[in-house]
């Protein structure tokens, strides 16, 4: 029964953080966006003091459940393992905990997130892996499903559903994906929870943890009849059938044990004694890697705590040359991210944001300093005044929450005008598109010549004035490269 109760649990949570990552209606976020910020390393990160302080609780309570119900990339490595299993029962074999290893992997990814959130820390953290894997794999297919559905439906004269445009934010990004997914389930087909107890940070930490549990499977030696059924069926390689011992470090609270032994030898329930061998002797407790493990969890805690779609024709006639995105010094962040170090310590890269983001705007980023971290760029679409949603998926505190009103008074970045590319002085032509669709006013059309009123008009801005949507750098008609384009601010300014 509890080994069902935790399926229908995981199965829900995995579900609805997906559809989190497919939902490209932004419907969803208001129901589910909750999800996402449980999850453990994003509230850290976020300084959500209660999250955290629940998911512990729930850790000395219940054991690693969270590994197994919560986190959406611990229950994908249990889809894997039970493929794995489908082809080989009674598969697994107990193995000794690779200490050495969970302990150096922990102390690289704490020293990633001191300095700043680097790449090692993007790419070891288990929902951030997971979020990149659906916007990247599952989001594409999903929404080219979608588009087909749309097709068929305009054929009978229904619009339930509407195409949506679909494109590959970044290379590198899709590459990491494909390596991620493909390493995760190779190891879970055949090892079942490897990564998690040899090199995911958040299992490290929750596991020893888990150690002080108060509810936690356990063997009863007087029914045991050492078969090894239990060892054979556990996932983690935690249970030793001969020593009749389970690591709980490693242990993920997956009930398979419970089910797989035919005596009722494993049960669920709270130990007051230490647990003890066949013979009636007690198991040594004493872990010598407790103090190490507590300084660098501490260190972890305490550094978070420091740092807390249009498509382009001409008339419907000829397609016009995409866009290329500007040599921009200073790369552009969203409304609600504070600065440029804000955004760096904070975000962990799980693109989220990039998921919910309507107007095509946030992509990953390809600068090795903040791989995969999402940017601003407008060749697909520009930042509009009225939409909050980055700020509100955001579960690591990287995009601040942020008000329309609040937004439309931050300065992100500034318009910079590029003589050598305007319509009205390469073609002759008149334009004025920058101006006509400033959501702020912050550019006017003046004459090219000041002393021949009726000469070529071009634009002038307001940098005050601007807050940097990019709206006048997407709707430049020139190509590739706009006549204006948005340059960033490394700490965003309030007018």
């Amino acid at each position: 029964m509890l080994r069902k109760i935790r399926i229908a649990l995981a199965t829900l949570f995995y579900v609805a953080i997906t559809a989190l990552f497919l939902d490209f209606t932004g419907t969803l976020h208001t129901w589910l966006g909750w999800m996402a910020k449980i999850q453990f390393l994003p509230a850290l990160l976020a300084l959500n003091v209660g999250v955290v302080i629940v998911l512990v609780a729930l850790t000395l309570v219940c054991g690693r459940v969270y590994c197994s119900i919560i986190c959406p990339l611990g229950v994908m490595q249990d889809i894997f393992a039970w493929m794995g299993r489908k082809a080989k029962k009674n598969r697994y074999t107990y193995s000794p905990e690779k200490r050495w290893l969970r302990i150096v992997m922990l102390v690289l990814f704490t020293l990633s997130l001191v300095l700043g959130g680097g790449i090692l820390a993007h790419l070891l953290a288990p929902y951030s892996a997971y979020g990149r894997i659906a916007s990247n794999l599952l989001a594409p297919l999903y929404k080219w499903g979608n588009n087909g559905l749309a097709y068929l439906a305009e054929r009978i004269g229904s619009y339930a559903f509407y195409e949506t445009e679909v494109w590959i934010h970044s290379g590198i990004t899709l590459g990491i994906a494909i390596a991620t997914l493909a390493i995760l389930a190779l190891l879970a087909w055949r090892g079942g929870r490897t990564y998690c107890n040899t090199i995911c940070p958040v299992g490290t930490v929750l596991g020893y943890i888990a150690r002080f549990a108060w509810f936690k499977p356990v063997i009863d030696t007087e029914k045991c009849n050492s078969c090894g059924l239990c060892q054979r069926n556990c996932k983690a390689s935690c249970i030793n059938s001969k020593e009749k011992k389970i690591d709980y470090t490693r242990c993920v609270g997956c009930m398979d044990c419970i089910d797989a032994c035919k005596k009722h030898g494993i049960a669920y329930k709270h130990v007051k004694a230490a647990p003890t061998t066949a013979n009636g002797a007690e198991v040594a407790t004493v872990d010598t890697s407790r103090r190490t493990f507590l300084t660098t969890t501490a260190a972890v805690v305490a550094t978070s705590a420091i740092k807390a779609q249009e498509k382009k024709v001409d008339g419907g006639l000829a397609a016009i040359q995409d866009k290329i995105a500007p040599d921009r010094q200073t790369h552009l962040l969203p409304p609600g991210s504070l600065s440029a170090r804000n955004f760096a310590q904070h975000c962990t890269a799980c693109q989220l944001c990039v998921s919910a983001c309507p107007n095509g705007v946030l992509t990953p980023s390809t600068d090795l300093k903040r791989l995969m971290q999402p940017e601003m760029t407008y060749e697909r679409g520009y930042c509009r005044p009225e939409c909050t949603k980055c700020s509100e998926v955001c579960p690591a505190g990287a995009i601040r929450p942020i008000t329309r009103e609040d937004k439309a008074s931050t300065q992100i970045g500034h318009a910079v005008w590029v003589k050598k590319n305007c319509i009205p002085l390469t073609d002759g032509r008149s334009c004025g598109n920058c101006a006509r669709h400033c959501p702020v006013g912050a550019i006017q059309m003046v004459p090219s010549d000041p002393e021949a009123q009726r000469s070529r008009r071009i634009p002038v801005i307001d940098i005050e004035r601007c807050i940097g949507c990019g709206a006048c750098e997407n709707l430049c008609p020139a190509r590739p490269f706009s006549a204006i384009y948005v340059e960033g601010h490394e700490r965003h300014k309030i007018n």
